[in-house]
Order: structure tokens, then sequence, then C-alpha cells
């Protein structure tokens, strides 16, 4: 299944969470932190204005973002877990 993301709304695969310590312990599941990065995976057309013309939305397809800890509404598309956002969830774009 293909996500369509409406408005100014973008769809992120989250990074995978760190599964051990830098020390080597191993982290359960409900010990590990919620990852705050992922790659875009689907953008919205932008939030459209009072003028009837469309904002642009400052990130693309493939970009590493951050985003807020607990932003946005996760869901599971073809055995992915993913998260949709509002472009003003998103925090910073990662250059590389």
């Amino acid at each position: 299944m293909e996500l369509n993301p409406l408005d100014d709304r973008i769809v992120i695969e989250p990074n995978v969470a760190e599964e051990t310590t830098a020390g080597g312990i191993v982290l359960p599941d409900t010990a590990q932190e919620k990852p705050q990065s992922g790659t875009v995976i689907a953008v919205g057309p932008g939030r459209l204005m009072e003028s009837g013309e469309r904002c642009p939305v400052a990130v693309e397809v493939g970009d590493e973002v951050l985003y807020g800890k607990y932003g946005g509404t996760d869901i599971e598309v073809g055995g992915k877990e993913v998260k949709i956002l509002r472009e003003s969830d998103i925090l910073a774009k990662i250059m590389k």
C-alpha cells in the first residue's frame, strides 16, 4: 500500500531504536528510547493558503529529519511502522 499524505503532512520511517548501550548492556523493549529521527518516505503537496496557493514543503523524499519524541501519529503500513507528522512537527533536516 502506498500513502499519499494531504496538505503539509509528511510520512516518515523512523530509525531503529538502539538495543544496546555504549557499554554493551542490552536494553529490553520497555527501556528503549523512542527514535527521534527518520527518513521521509512521502510528502504532501503543502498547506493551502488563504490566497488559494500552496505553500511548498521544506523537505523532500529521502531527507533525514529530526522530530519531537511524541509528535505525529504512529501507524503500520505493509508491515512497517511509519509516522505521519505535520511539517511544523519536524525540528530539523540532517545535512550530510
